[in-house]
């Protein structure tokens, strides 16, 4: 299962996402290659692949990225081996912004796409500016950006609000742990069960009406 979780920068997606993977198992996160400088002690192959912006274009042309996207300047994206690769042991979660939500959503449109919402404009700005990254001009521009992202909201399948983090962080591991409790994800299991009993065959479901 591809679980894209997105939202505007500032938002809280990435600290939830590690919350989240501390919480549950058979949790892969995909890492994006990105043109930007890595910020603090952020580490190549960890939080992204950084390269530069020949290698990036590289990629892209030789059509090795599943979704990419210029933002706030700098080029990210992620790449088909990545996906592939981190899917073969579980589900994978994937932090990328609004644009390549979208382009995940035509290409696996079984994709389960979240979006994490600030509680107000307020917050998301003393949180920009908190984090002490960005001068004015490049806060403003995320700002300006979040107000255009936050309208494509009601396009994803699910909305955490990121008001308490403790609350967004079991909010974001139930909409996962409700999505591996779907039908189709289980019949596996429910086969083996099934024949315990003596029966066979796919699991039928009676239609309700």
């Amino acid at each position: 299962m591809i679980i894209v979780v997105t939202g505007p920068s500032g938002c809280g997606k990435s600290t939830l996402i590690r919350r989240v993977q501390n919480g549950l198992d058979g949790l892969s996160f995909s890492v994006s290659h990105t043109t930007r400088p890595p910020r603090g002690s952020e580490v190549q192959g960890r939080e992204y692949y950084f390269v530069n912006e020949n290698r990036f274009r590289r990629m892209a042309a030789a059509g090795r990225f599943v979704e990419w996207a210029v933002v706030h300047g700098h080029l990210y994206g992620t790449s088909a081996k990545e996906l592939r690769d981190k899917g073969r042991s579980g589900d994978v979660v994937m932090d990328i912004d609004v644009q390549g939500a979208r382009q995940i959503r035509r290409k696996f449109p079984e994709a389960v796409l979240i979006f994490v919402m600030p509680p107000v404009f307020g917050e998301l700005k003393k949180r920009l500016e908190g984090r002490k990254e960005d001068g004015p001009e490049v806060i403003a521009a995320r700002l300006e950006r979040a107000r255009e992202e936050i309208r494509d909201c009601g396009r994803f399948d699910y909305i955490v609000i990121n008001d308490d983090l403790e609350r967004a962080t079991q909010d974001l591991i139930s909409v996962i742990r409700g999505q591996r409790c779907r039908r189709d994800r289980q019949e596996t299991a429910v086969r083996s069960i099934l024949k315990s009993f003596g029966r066979s065959g796919r699991p039928s479901i009676r239609k309700k009406g």
